[in-house]
């Protein structure tokens, strides 16, 4: 039965009901916005899996394409898409979402489509083994994508025999080993309501999105949220992992581990990224590319988890440029660390981030996409005025110790897919960053 409908109102714009059976209900109205997108989001991923189970999120969210009791492959994708909407999913490491965005008149369809999807997939076995080939033939496509494969390698630097440090994918090693029997009972206990939140974001009144949603929550087994394992702790000395291959280029990925989605850190964390490397006004950007020509690509990103995150460098270039560039990046980095970002940096920076939050709530996708991940990740909801007031209490000494505590020669790793046939020479480099 469903329970009685809690609601508050943690911004204007933004609303949480809780359903029956543990699911969440996250909703942004968008009256001026002729679409709607839905997501359904269970809070398992990579960090859920064993090493035996390795890489079964991501086969499950396959599989849930391939046919329920209702529809075949075929109908899914032509129920959406014959409305001129598509539907899609993505695995990360700490959820599985399923989307989908159509006209607002086809809300309900959406609805009972990815709800038919999570709730009845069939597991028939040919399917699954004809899915198998097929995540085999992505496996492959990633390997031989360097710029990709390095960001696998340096994670398994960063977090060795850990969930977080394996590949979202598996090997195909390991997918031989996962059967109907494995996804099944995979499925069975993570795809829950106490797992499921929903967000949606469009033209809607309230009382529609109930009606269409209150029955999907009725409908779910209640189940319980599972833990994972914690993150491990940080390595003592840098760590350096090469992948020799016959390319054209050296791939690079150099990576801190830094603080937690939850840790008040992380407001300066993404100012320090913006000044070091996320955008073509960065200076890694302006160092390494404009100045000197060494590198068609290079940047900086961040990932927050659960307990744990990461700044991650990745470059391109020529193998015989790599160590000058290397001691430019760990120049810069240590450079934050011994004097703040200047007034017209830090507020181009500044402003820059708070352009980012701005432009990454546009679209009905990207608000649904904004709301699962806020929801999922902190359990409620934050107005975008209230991050926007939180960034912009950072100051510069902020940035800068941030830098000063993540910055560190113990905290990094640094991957390489490269034509070299050994790395050790490198390692000295990372002692450019404080010690």
């Amino acid at each position: 039965m469903l329970r009685g409908v809690s609601r508050h109102f943690t911004a204007p714009a933004h609303r949480v009901h809780s359903l029956a059976n543990g699911v969440n209900l996250v909703f942004a109205p968008m009256p001026h916005m002729a679409s709607v997108s839905v997501g359904f989001w269970m809070a398992v991923g990579g960090r859920h899996e064993s090493v035996e189970l390795n890489g079964v999120s991501h086969f499950i969210e396959h599989m849930l394409f391939k046919g329920t009791r209702r529809r075949s492959a075929r109908q899914i994708s032509e129920a959406v898409e014959g409305v001129g909407g598509y539907v899609n999913a993505f695995t990360s490491e700490e959820h599985t979402c399923y989307y989908a965005r159509a006209p607002q008149k086809q809300f309900e369809l959406l609805v009972d489509v990815l709800a038919d999807m999570v709730r009845n997939p069939l597991f028939e076995s040919s399917e699954i083994d004809k899915e198998r080939s097929v995540i085999k033939e992505e496996i492959a496509m990633y390997l031989d994508q360097p710029h990709h494969y390095v960001q696998e390698v340096l994670n398994a630097a960063l977090w060795p025999e850990h969930p977080l440090g394996r590949s979202l994918t598996g090997t195909p090693e390991g997918l031989d080993r996962l059967g109907r029997t494995e996804l099944k009972g995979f499925h069975r206990t993570h795809y829950t309501g106490a797992n499921l939140t929903i967000s949606v974001a469009g033209n809607l009144s309230e009382r529609r999105l109930l009606a269409a949603l209150r029955p999907v929550a009725a409908g779910m087994p209640q189940g319980t949220a599972r833990p994972y394992e914690a993150a491990p702790p940080v390595p003592r000395r840098p760590g350096v992992r090469l992948i020799t291959r016959d390319t054209e280029q050296t791939q690079a990925a150099l990576g801190v581990r830094t603080c937690a989605r939850h840790d008040p850190r992380r407001y300066a964390l993404r100012l320090l990224n913006a000044v070091l490397g996320e955008n073509m006004s960065s200076r890694l950007f302006v160092s390494l590319r404009e100045d000197r020509g060494l590198a068609y690509s290079v940047g900086s990103s961040i990932s927050f988890f659960e307990d744990a995150g990461d700044l991650v460098v990745s470059l391109g270039l020529e193998t015989r440029n790599l160590p000058e560039a290397l001691r430019l990046i760990t120049a810069e980095m240590r450079r934050l660390t011994e004097r703040a970002p200047g007034r017209v940096e830090f507020q181009r920076a500044l402003d820059y981030s708070l352009g980012q939050i701005d432009l990454g709530l546009e679209s009905t996708e990207s608000r649904m996409n904004w709301l699962g991940e806020q929801y999922l990740g902190h359990g409620r909801l934050v107005a975008p005025a209230v991050l926007k007031r939180r960034m912009a209490e950072v100051r510069p000494a902020d940035v800068r110790q941030v830098a000063r505590e993540f910055f560190r020669a113990g905290r990094a790793s640094l991957a390489l897919v490269s034509p070299l046939k050994r790395a050790g020479q490198l390692r000295p480099l990372l002692g450019g960053l404080p010690a």
